[in-house]
């Protein structure tokens, strides 16, 4: 059958993350859900008396807690995934040119440079990961409270509640702006985008 001349082309797609990088993400998302639920139902007394069953609550906050590192460390397997780690930790003169832009509020996609992944995406993910860490050493000094001193589990549990606040701040900002963008949120869920999103959002990326 012929296409007629008027009928407007199919729009081209290309792979941004392989199925492995995908199911790092969901099951990180999903253990990191389940901490920060967990960790309101602890806190926020409301919370813990609709719920209930503490002792429960608190086995899920910390086998979740513990399983976060999990699926990366699974993940180093794939050579897709390592490559996309060592973009992560690259930043480069367009990096810092989009920083910039940012700090300006200057939403003109020239003024954005970036590659597959941008400066927001960098700085995001490295925090992200730093914070994790950090999580998982001062819980496990408050889950096993004969291994240090009462003093460096009391500073431990000064730190991990307020870090906690912290990540659940930078969670949902991290979510309103995948929410903002349809295009991305499909990416992660069907290891697909636009070309022409990928060319306005990541000129220099080179699929």
């Amino acid at each position: 059958m012929t296409l007629r001349a008027d009928t407007p082309p199919a729009t081209v797609e290309v792979r941004r993350f392989t199925p492995v990088q995908r199911w790092v993400h969901r099951t990180t998302a999903a253990l990191m859900g389940v901490c920060v639920l967990t960790a309101a139902c602890l806190y926020v007394p409301q919370l813990a008396e609709l719920v209930g069953r503490r002792a429960l609550v608190v086995t899920l906050h910390q086998w979740s807690g513990l399983a976060l590192p999990v699926p990366v460390l699974a993940a180093l397997v794939s050579r897709a995934f390592r490559a996309d780690l060592g973009r992560l930790n690259r930043f480069g003169p367009h990096d810092r040119t989009w920083l910039r832009a940012a700090l300006h509020r200057d939403k003109r996609w020239s003024s954005r440079p970036a590659a597959k992944f941008n400066a927001g995406q960098k700085l995001y993910a490295a925090w992200i990961a730093g914070a994790t860490l950090v999580m998982l050493a001062t819980g496990l000094m408050m889950w096993f409270t004969h291994l240090t001193p009462l003093l460096w589990r009391t500073s431990a549990t000064f730190v991990h509640d307020w870090l906690a606040l912290t990540i659940g701040i930078v969670l949902a900002g991290h979510i309103g702006m995948a929410l903002a963008d349809p295009e991305s949120r499909r990416g992660l869920r069907t290891g697909r985008v636009s070309r022409e999103w990928a060319d306005r959002e990541h000129p220099l990326w080179r699929p």
